[in-house]
């Protein structure tokens, strides 16, 4: 399953790292919809919001649907058929949808039907692992093994000086398989966009955390087909959905546990912050490098604009934000981090049970 996600990027950043080529074979960055809403978080959970990809063509018509927008919805799928004000009675847990039942809920049969396929974006995703004869729980952070810049595909796509800062190549963020739908309030009102996160049987290497794990697409061309409704059909997008093995993750602590938890503390790596002195994979060094130099920051307020016409306005409700800042020990922490670097990585192994 997936209940929580971290997505701490800033907006610029995340839209830079899902660079695409269109159609036409031109490098295009993804155009953000009411940024302003979007809230970066090392910790979100199901209600709150968060950015996901999705073809232009849902909201202007005769658009390309190989064009990509970037905006932010609610996390939990709220069907069409759900007729109360109050979304607190929907009774449901919509935030993942089973990939073996997507077709018998009519929940999550209608918007696939219609095409209404997004891709969640993540830094990546935490999962609880039981331990036997415990009642204890042990949080892990699961994402992308990370590319370095010298043997990112995406470093050799670019033509000139001037399209260096168009290209992304630091984090990977996770591209999870998503279905999104449109919920008209009975009195009126906003759309309210929302989403579920597909699942699927975990792959071999997280099977001992838990059984279940995000349908992640690993790829351009996957991306570029599940988000392409106007070209690739609801059946064969489906043959994308299945297990990845691409995959690295580390222990993490506790305080992930409590939502309202929004710390570079919620990733780092278990070890660091027991004082423990151990080898580290590179992945998980390029992971902090980053989150040393780039953490979210706060912007300034933009000058609101009036909408387009005719295109959804996309609905603030349940956008959560952490009243817990950051400890002022984190960048201490990342220091040490880095300092244990090694320059090869080790092969990922079996989390341990006991």
């Amino acid at each position: 399953m997936c209940g929580r996600t971290s997505c701490h990027l800033p907006r610029e950043v995340l839209a830079r790292a899902c660079a695409y080529r269109d159609r036409q074979g031109h490098q295009r960055l993804p155009e953000w919809r009411d940024p302003d809403r979007y809230c970066p978080s090392y910790n979100k959970s199901p209600r709150s919001s968060s950015p996901v990809l999705l073809s232009r063509l849902h909201l202007e018509k005769d658009a390309d649907s190989s064009e990509r927008i970037i905006a932010p919805m609610r996390w939990g799928l709220v069907p069409y058929w759900f007729k109360e004000a109050d979304l607190s009675k929907l009774q449901i847990n919509t935030s993942n949808c089973r990939s073996d039942t997507i077709m018998e809920k009519r929940s999550f049969k209608v918007p696939l039907v219609k095409g209404r396929r997004c891709v969640v974006l993540a830094d990546g995703f935490y999962e609880w692992q039981r331990r036997q004869a415990t009642s204890h729980r042990q949080p892990y952070f699961i994402y992308f093994p990370q590319v370095k810049p010298e043997q990112s595909e995406q470093v050799g796509a670019v033509a000139s000086p001037e399209d260096w800062e168009k290209v992304w190549d630091n984090w990977r963020p996770l591209t999870m398989a998503g279905i999104f739908d449109c919920w008209e309030p009975p009195a009126g009102g906003d759309c309210l966009y929302s989403y579920s996160i597909i699942t699927v049987d975990s792959c071999k290497v997280l099977n001992d955390i838990h059984n279940r794990m995000p349908a992640i697409l690993d790829g351009e061309e996957a991306v570029s087909k599940w988000l392409d409704f106007g070209e690739v059909p609801a059946q064969e997008a489906l043959k994308l959905i299945r297990p990845t093995e691409n995959i690295a993750f580390h222990r993490v602590s506790s305080v992930v546990n409590s939502s309202w938890n929004n710390a570079p503390e919620c990733v780092l790596p278990l070890h660091l912050l027991a004082g423990k002195e151990l080898t580290v994979s590179a992945s998980s060094q390029k992971m902090l490098q980053w989150l040393a130099t780039k953490s979210p920051k706060k912007e300034e307020p933009r000058t609101p604009q009036k909408a387009e016409p005719d295109v959804p306005q996309w609905s603030s409700q349940f956008l959560q934000k952490s009243p817990v800042t950051p400890k002022r020990g984190s960048a201490g922490l990342l220091e040490r981090w880095l300092k244990q670097g090694q320059e090869e990585e080790p092969v990922a192994k079996r989390p341990h049970t006991q």
